[in-house]
């Protein structure tokens, strides 16, 4: 079971929910599940409405974050969220980027915050 606290100005406080382990739903279908607004458009990972910034809380452990899809390669390189580094660093050694797409990020059994603005494609670190 992996805790999932989801973090932004459009909630009145930090909300913790529990994901189940092996279910391949997605953070965006998580945040919908228990009414969390994080904005989304085309929910197919082609606009970056999803934007949302994930840090792994087990810090005593590798984060388990599946893989980015391609089409989550695209958009957040063609946002400036995902460089060729922090690529590389995900395809090689499996560490993936803080910046991900909530419709495209599957949820795995790992203590995450997930941070949003609550504005579509803005990332959290320009809100503070």
């Amino acid at each position: 079971m992996a805790n999932v606290t989801f973090s932004g100005p459009t909630l009145s406080k930090d909300i913790t929910v529990y994901a189940v382990a092996g279910d391949t739903g997605t953070l965006l279908s998580l945040a919908k599940k228990h009414e969390i607004a994080i904005p989304f458009q085309c929910q197919d990972g082609a606009c970056g409405s999803c934007l949302v910034k994930v840090t792994n809380l087990d810090t005593n452990k590798a984060p388990l974050a599946v893989d980015l899809t391609e089409k989550e390669k695209v958009t957040l390189s063609v946002n400036g969220k995902l460089n060729k580094d922090r690529l590389q660093a995900a395809e090689n050694d499996h560490r993936p980027p803080p910046y991900r797409l909530a419709c495209q990020y599957i949820v795995r059994d790992e203590n995450i915050l997930v941070q949003f603005t609550g504005e579509p494609g803005v990332e959290i670190d320009l809100r503070k």
